[in-house]
This record gives structure tokens, C-alpha cells and sequence, in this order.
């Protein structure tokens, strides 16, 4: 990226070959190059001013225990350089003889424009850097604080502004291929980034755009040449979906980009510059960056308490934005010979640069309205200029008196940006997203702990099981086979037993009749002494072979007591395998109590993730309604316009005084003054309370104290105009309050401020009595009772008045009351047609659907949204002509949230679709 003039370098643009410059630019480089030899003590004395703001508004903020997203900001404001461009060739000849047109006094932060040989103009800047001043210190003084204020979560511009040919694209995007000292801004600031964040856990991300005849280009992909912009209704910002973002991830493939987006960029050769910019170029660099301090220890190990999981907190995330800005150069058309599609360039480039000095103007001299809608630079640089980033502005000038009324206009416009003040605000969120997933991670990872020691568990117990019935049945199988062997062991013997038993006694028989046939024989029977020997003989036999049969008896019975003691021990055996079961059961039911322990364990973590996207959901919705509230809020202090000229003499003297006045006297005794006899007094007072009730501080003082009454009750008891006005305009800051609107409600206010209505003929009082009805409106629990008592009759009769003022708050009140109706619709909470639609609205509605006022169009829109979602109305706002309407707010509504809600009424109406399927239309 090269500028012309004394900066030249050796690129392509457009695929033209500027080699044809290089001997010139090397001459220069030779005789006037770039040096550092400013005032040291300059540059510190900027650097730590800026240094100085730095810490004492973004570090503080930082470091204040997350404060700084709860807070509204802190005030910088732009910072702006000056730089001096050396002659280049055509000057040193031309210009030989004439003095430059600036002066400069780098010491003094001074530029000293003459006017003539005697005259001169002094301008103060926060830097003057010389011809000589080399690009490190321009980055470093310029650049370097936007820098860092990016990577603590801040929005940061460096933008370059000037005539063409003065250089601000070599003190943006000189890329200093061939000499390293030479590399711009651009350069510079993505070196910084990549030292200091950890590409491990933050993210880098760039996009390079260029502005060229009111079309956003995609320098990246040149096929996207029509960009368009988009902006957050609830924040304002803007955004470039279509644009290509790419990963950055070290600095060569950077400066690849970087290249490619400047091969693709427009330029051409004119007088002044033989290679001037056609379009404005913008290099936008998003930094995403993880808090590292406030993340919390998220590793839990086996085993560790459950309850720990209550300790997951949401990780910080800083978002910020780093924008540089490389304007196209202003150029009088006579003097740059611009003609044909260049003349048509130059127009382009002129009329937005015309847009941009319009608002720093507006903004500079603190104007109600800026018009930033009137070219896309501007809307594009919305937040650089009275929005919320760091910015800094180096506006380039060149020495040739021929161009001093260009050189004046570049120092005129570099004076008007430093009376910008922008509210820098800390770009910070919680990361909801990372916090669910890695939730889900341990989930997971302790359900699959849990089914693997559950899979272990139940292996060990079948295991042990199948071990046991094994030993079982091998035990009764050994004590069945050994109690089958005794038993027929001792079957066997004692068969024995009996059988000798009985051969014996047959033996002893036979011997027995053998000896009395002997004795018999022999003629014995007479001595009975041989008789008696041989029956004690018998007797010895018997009784010894009873002694052999009782030991044999003896032994039996020891056989079998050892059998029993056998049986015996089997029989422990078996118990002891039945206990070891019934511990096995014991231990089985442990491990389901533990595996129940475990699922609730699990219940509880998904019961915590479940909290937390709940809680996300919750704070959505809260800023949901938060959005929707200050549109439904949106009246400006009502109280500031109702004074009249002799009480708005001086704002801040007005304040002062009154403040002091409050003081000094005490709420009470003013109070008391607005039953005074006197009118003057009464109107003095009544303008007194309407300034205490602007301030939200003193609004629930007033009401405590009775003002809101007071107020009323004047409404009610004085016919003055003027006293009206300022008494609804206070009554209408009270009613933002819930509470507040419910006590106006049950004191008959609508009625009073109906009555006030038809009764007045200043649109301010209208204005004051309208406003004060549209807050009523907004609160859902007193639709019917605001109906009842005539608060929709008396918004439609205050449109007779026709001022735009008036028209507004109007339209807001319906909105609101709109808006009220469709969401108790959704709810169950109220059945049948619009309160709106039977009280006559729907006709004003539809005749002020394309009102040219955008404050009245936009509530008309969201009326007309808001009625359609609810079917019942479906078929009255056909009649009255609303679904043409509705049908082209969907397709040509300047906002994307109306377009998209007014689809979806359309999408979600049954009754709607059969009609424009009949009218055969799309939407």
C-alpha cells in the first residue's frame, strides 16, 4: 500500500506497475527522507498524555472488579496529529522560489499557516510531526494507545485525513518490504496484537473493505462488491455481515492480506497524484480476548464432592475493535484534471468526505442532530465520532503554497475533530456458550466414569456369583459321594456282621444238639454236673461273641458320629457360602445406593446447566425488555421544553438555581406554593417542581411528599394554559415509573389529562399531555381502566392539532398500548378485538403508515406489527387497508427488527395468507 507524493514505494494498485516511480522515490528518499529527529521531549509529552488518559480511564475500568460493565463509560476525547509531507519533485521545481505555506513548532505542539509574507494563523494539535519524523514515532504517538486500549476490551480508530497526494496511505498502509522502518500503522498495530495475545485461547480475526462511489467492496473477494450495513436497533452498532473474515494467525499471512486487498483497490493517475486512491480503504481487526484472572478452576478429579460443580462460573470475555481508516484524499476538480469517470470518482469521494465534515461539525458544536444517515462513511464511522471507541486522527498536509486553501481546509477540519468527545465503554460479556460446553464435557465425562465402574461392578458380581455356585455344587456333589461310600461301607460290614452272626449260632445249635444226643447216647442224663459244664460253656461263647458285637457297635457309632461331624462341617461350609452370597447381595445393593448417589449427582449438574442457560435466557430477556423499554421511554425531558423564554434564559444557570432554591427552602414549602393565591407565585413554583421532577432522583421525593397530587389537583382547579403545559410535562416524567403510573390512574388522571387535552390550543401542551398518556399506556395492568376512562379517544383527539411533536407522542402511545394488548394475547389474558380498533384508531394508523416524520413512521410500524399478531384483528385491519401496509413494512421498513416482526404477523395469520394468496402477493 503506497501514498503518492513524497511517499512513494514500489507497488501494484489495480495491477498497474508503479516501478516507473522508483528512481524518483529513491532521489527523495536520498535528499528528504523521513528521520527521526523531532523533539524528543514532544513526543514524551504526548505519549504520556495519552498514557495518562489511558490509565485513568480503560486500565481503571478493567481493574474495578468488573464494574465497567454496569457502567456508562468515560469521556476521551479525539486525539488529533499533524504531519507534514516533505516536496516532492514537481514542488522542488515549481515552488523553488516561494516559502512553504506552513510552519511548523513541534515543541510547542503549534502549525503556523501563512497568509502572506506578514500574516500568519496559529492551530494547536496534540502532536505536529515534522517532515523528517519517522513512522515508528507517528505509530507510537498516534496509534499505540488506540492499541492498547483494543486489547483491554475497547473500540479503538486511527483514521488519516487530507488532501491527495499528502501521504496518508503511506502513514497507514505502507507494508516496508524493502525497508522495515518505513512500515505504516497498519503494519505496526497487527505486530503489537500478535506479541500480546496467546493464540492458544483468543482469536484474531480481519476484514478489508474499501468505500468506493457509495458501494462497499470486499477487497478480500472482489466478487462481493455491494456490502450491506447492519445496525443493532437496541445498541446502535453496526455491523458488515457480508464482509470475508479471516483467522489471522502470525504476521506473514497478514501482510498477505494486506496485499491482495490492495491489488484489488481503485486508483488512478490525476495531476496531483500519479497514483491517487479512488476509495476509501478500511482495515477493520477484532480481538476476542478470555480474562484470564476471573476464570475458574474448572478441573474436578474422580472421587471429589459433587457440590464442587456449584463453583462453575461463567468465563469473561473482551471483545474489541480495532479500526483504521485510510480516507480517499479531497481534490478540487480544476486542479487535479479529473474527467470522464475520474470526474465521476472525484464527486463521490468529495461528497462523502462533504458527509463526514458535516457531522464533526454537528458533533463539535454539540447540534441536537447528526446527520450520519447521509453517506455510508459516515454510518460506518458512527462509533469513531461521538460513539464509544478511542479515537485518533492524523490529518496529512503538504508544503506548496499553491495548495494552501486544501492545506486550511485539512487544519479547519483536524480543529473540529478535537472538540469530539466520544464515551468509551468496555466491550466485556460473560461466555455463556464455552461455560455449557465444557459443563457438558464433565457430564460426559462422568457418566462414562460412572457406566464403566457400573459395567466393572456388575462383571465382579456375576463373576463371584458363578464362582460360588461352582464351590456349591462341587461341595454336595464330594459330601453325596462320600456319605454314599460310608453308608455302603457300613451296609457291607454290618451284612458281614449279621451273617457270621447267624453261622455261628447255626454251628453252636448243630453242636449244641450233637452233645445232648451224645449224652443221651451214652447214659449221662443223670449227672447233671456235665449238663451244666457244657451250658456255661455256651453261656461263655455267647457272651464273649456279645462283646465283640458291642465294640463292633462302638465302632459303627464312631463312624457314623464322624460322618455326622462330616455332614457337619459341609453344612457350615454351605453357610459360610451363603453368608459370602448375602454379603456379595449386601455389597450389590451398596453399589446401586452409590449408583443412585451418582444419578443424582448427574441430575444436579444438569439441573446447574439447565440454571445457567436459564439465567442466560433470563438476562436476554431483561435486556430485551430493557430495548423495548427506553423505545417505550424515549420521551426527551418533557419539563426543559415547556419552560418558557424567561424561565430557559440559561440552562445550567437554571439548574444551578433551582437546585440551590431546593435546598435552601426544602421540598414541602415548594409544594405548599402551588396552592398559592397568587397566579405568578403558583407558576414560578409549578416550573420549579417540573425541573426537580426531570431528575429520577428527586421523582420519588416529589411523590412522597404529596407533589404528585399537588400536580393534579392544578389540572383540576386552574384554567392557565401555561401552568397546564408545565404541570402534564412533569406529571409525564413521574409516569415512567410503574408505581407512580398506578397512583395517577387511581387518582382520575387520565380524566384530567383528557380534559387538559380538549381544552388546550398550544401543541406544546399537547405535546406534554400526549407524552404523559403514552407512558400510561405502556403498563399492561391498566389497559382497561385507561380505555374506560377515555385515555385512546383522548390520543386520537389530539391529532386534529397535526404538529409533528404531537403526532409523535401519539404514535408512541399507540404503539405502546399496542404492544400491551399483543403481549397479554400471547399470555391468555384478554380474548376478543383490539381496544385500539373499537375505539376508531385503526383509520389515523393506517393514514400515517408512511407519515415522512421517521420518529412517528417507526411507532405507526410497530402499532401496525404489534395489532396484526393477534388473529382476531385480522380481519378489520384488512378492511381498513393495514395488511398493504403491513405488507410493505415487511419488504421496505429501513429497520431489520420491524421487517422481521412484521413477517413473522404476517407468517403467523391464517387469515392474512388466505387474502394474499387471493391478491396472489408476496411477502
Amino acid at each position: 500500500m503506497a501514498a503518492a507524493g513524497g511517499f512513494g514505494s514500489n507497488t501494484y494498485r489495480n495491477g498497474v506497475n508503479r516501478s516507473s516511480l522508483k528512481a524518483e522515490n529513491k532521489s527523495l528518499a536520498a535528499n528528504q527522507s523521513f528521520k527521526s529527529s523531532s523533539s524528543a521531549s514532544s513526543s514524551s509529552s504526548f505519549k504520556s498524555r495519552s498514557l495518562q488518559f489511558r490509565k485513568s480511564s480503560p486500565a481503571a475500568l478493567g481493574g474495578a472488579n468488573g464494574a465497567a460493565r454496569d457502567s456508562g463509560g468515560v469521556p476521551g476525547r479525539v486525539r488529533v496529529a499533524v504531519r507534514l509531507r516533505p516536496r516532492n519533485a514537481e514542488e522542488l521545481a515549481a515552488d523553488a522560489d516561494f516559502a512553504d505555506c506552513v510552519e511548523l513548532q513541534p515543541e510547542l505542539k503549534r502549525l503556523k499557516l501563512r497568509k502572506n509574507n506578514w500574516d500568519t494563523d496559529t492551530y494547536e494539535f496534540d502532536e505536529v510531526f515534522t517532515e523528517f519524523a519517522s513512522q515508528k514515532r507517528v505509530y507510537e504517538v498516534v496509534a499505540k494507545p488506540v492499541v492498547e486500549s483494543v486489547l483491554e476490551g475497547y473500540n479503538g480508530t486511527v483514521m488519516a485525513y487530507g488532501q491527495t497526494g499528502t501521504g496518508k496511505t503511506y502513514t497507514l498502509g505502507k507494508l516496508g518490504e524493502e525497508d522495515t522502518a518505513a512500515r505504516g500503522i497498519m503494519v505496526r498495530a497487527m505486530e503489537d496484537i500478535l506479541g500480546d495475545i496467546s493464540l492458544e485461547t483468543d482469536s484474531l480475526s480481519v476484514s478489508y473493505l474499501q468505500l468506493y462511489m457509495e458501494t462497499i467492496q470486499d477487497l478480500l473477494d472482489p466478487s462481493n462488491d455491494n456490502i450491506s450495513i447492519v445496525e443493532d436497533p437496541k445498541t446502535g452498532d453496526v455491523s458488515l455481515p457480508g464482509a470475508t473474515l479471516v483467522e489471522v494467525r502470525d504476521q506473514q499471512s497478514f501482510l498477505e492480506l494486506l496485499r491482495l486487498g490492495e491489488a484489488h483497490r481503485f486508483a488512478a493517475n490525476t495531476k496531483l497524484n500519479t497514483e491517487s486512491s479512488r476509495s476509501h480503504a478500511i482495515l477493520m481487526v477484532n480481538v476476542k480476548r478470555y480474562v484470564k484472572e476471573k476464570d475458574p478452576a474448572l478441573s474436578m478429579e474422580n472421587g471429589s464432592n459433587s457440590h464442587s460443580a456449584k463453583n462453575f462460573k461463567a468465563p469473561v470475555i473482551r471483545k474489541g475493535k480495532l479500526v483504521v481508516v485510510d480516507l480517499a484524499g479531497s481534490e478540487r476538480i480544476d486542479k487535479s484534471g479529473s474527467e470522464g469517470h475520474t470526474l465521476e470518482e472525484a464527486k463521490s469521494i468529495n461528497l462523502s468526505l462533504s458527509a463526514l465534515g458535516k457531522c464533526i461539525n454537528a458533533l463539535a458544536e454539540n447540534s441536537a442532530h447528526v446527520p450520519v444517515r447521509d453517506s455510508k462513511l459516515t454510518r460506518l464511522l458512527r462509533d469513531s465520532f461521538g460513539g464509544t471507541a478511542r479515537t485518533s486522527l492524523v490529518i496529512t498536509i503538504g508544503p506548496s503554497p499553491r495548495h494552501r486553501g486544501e492545506t486550511m481546509s485539512t487544519i479547519m477540519f483536524g480543529q473540529r475533530a478535537m472538540k469530539v468527545e466520544n464515551m468509551l465503554k468496555l466491550k466485556e460479556e460473560f461466555d455463556y456458550k464455552s461455560l455449557s460446553r465444557r459443563l457438558e464435557l464433565q457430564l460426559d465425562k462422568l457418566i462414562a466414569e460412572h457406566e464403566r465402574q457400573q459395567k466393572a461392578f456388575d462383571d465382579e458380581i456375576e463373576r463371584i456369583h458363578a464362582e460360588s455356585e461352582m464351590e456349591i455344587a462341587e461341595a454336595e456333589r464330594k459330601y453325596a459321594d462320600a456319605l454314599e461310600k460310608e453308608r455302603m461301607k457300613y451296609q457291607k460290614e454290618y451284612m458281614e456282621s449279621i451273617k457270621k452272626i447267624e453261622e455261628q449260632l447255626v454251628g453252636d445249635q448243630r453242636k449244641h444238639d450233637n452233645d445232648i444226643a451224645t449224652v443221651a447216647h451214652n447214659g449221662y442224663y443223670a449227672n447233671g454236673e456235665v449238663s451244666s459244664i457244657s451250658a456255661l460253656e455256651e453261656v461263655a461263647d455267647l457272651k464273649k461273641l456279645l462283646e465283640k458285637e458291642t465294640i463292633l457297635k462302638k465302632a459303627a457309632e464312631e463312624e457314623l458320629t464322624n460322618h455326622k461331624r462330616q455332614l457337619y462341617q459341609s453344612k457350615l461350609m454351605e453357610a459360610s457360602a451363603t453368608s459370602e452370597i448375602l454379603k456379595l447381595r449386601k455389597s450389590l445393593e451398596d453399589e446401586s445406593r452409590q449408583k443412585e448417589k451418582r444419578e443424582g449427582e448427574i441430575a444436579l449438574l444438569q439441573s446447574q446447566l439447565l440454571q445457567l442457560s436459564f439465567d442466560a435466557d433470563e438476562r436476554r430477556r431483561r435486556l430485551d425488555r430493557a430495548g423495548s423499554g427506553n423505545d417505550s421511554n424515549d420521551l426527551d425531558c418533557l419539563t426543559a421544553q415547556v419552560n418558557n423564554p424567561q424561565l430557559s434564559d440559561s440552562e445550567n444557570g437554571e439548574k444551578a438555581s433551582v437546585a440551590k432554591l431546593f435546598e435552601q427552602v426544602g421540598l414541602h414549602k415548594i409544594l405548599s406554593l402551588l396552592e398559592a393565591d397568587d397566579a405568578d407565585v403558583r407558576i414560578h413554583a409549578v416550573k420549579v417542581v417540573a425541573n426537580l421532577a426531570a431528575e429520577e432522583a428527586n421523582q420519588q421525593k416529589i411523590v412522597d411528599a404529596g407533589g404528585l397530587m399537588s400536580l393534579l389537583n392544578l389540572l383540576r382547579s386552574t384554567d392557565d394554559e401555561t401552568i397546564h403545559r408545565v404541570a402534564a410535562g412533569a406529571i409525564a416524567n413521574l409516569a415512567m415509573n410503574e408505581t407512580n403510573q398506578e397512583l395517577i390512574m387511581a387518582q382520575g388522571g387520565i380524566r384530567l389529562l383528557s380534559t387538559t387535552a380538549a381544552n388546550a390550543g398550544d401543541p406544546q401542551t399537547l405535546r406534554m399531555v400526549a407524552g404523559a398518556i403514552a407512558n400510561l399506556c405502556g403498563n399492561d395492568k391498566l389497559q382497561t381502566m385507561l380505555r374506560g376512562e377515555g385515555g385512546i379517544k383522548a390520543l386520537l383527539g389530539m391529532v386534529h392539532c397535526g404538529h409533528p411533536d404531537v403526532l409523535a407522542q401519539v404514535a408512541r402511545g399507540i404503539a405502546n398500548f399496542a404492544k400491551c394488548e399483543s403481549r397479554a394475547s400471547a399470555q391468555g389474558t384478554k380474548t376478543g378485538r383490539s381496544l385500539l380498533i373499537e375505539d376508531g384508531a385503526l383509520p389515523w394508523v393506517v393514514q400515517n403508515a408512511k407519515n415522512e416524520a421517521s420518529a412517528i413512521r417507526r411507532h405507526i410500524e410497530l402499532a401496525l406489527c404489534h395489532l396484526a399478531q393477534h388473529e382476531v384483528n385480522a380481519k378489520d385491519m384488512i378492511s381498513g387497508g393495514a395488511l398493504w401496509e403491513l405488507v410493505r413494512i415487511s419488504r421496505d421498513c429501513s429497520r431489520e427488527d420491524i421487517r422481521t416482526l412484521a413477517r413473522r404477523s404476517l407468517a403467523s395469520s391464517s387469515t392474512f395468507k388466505v387474502e394474499l394468496r387471493r391478491l396472489r402477493m408476496d411477502y
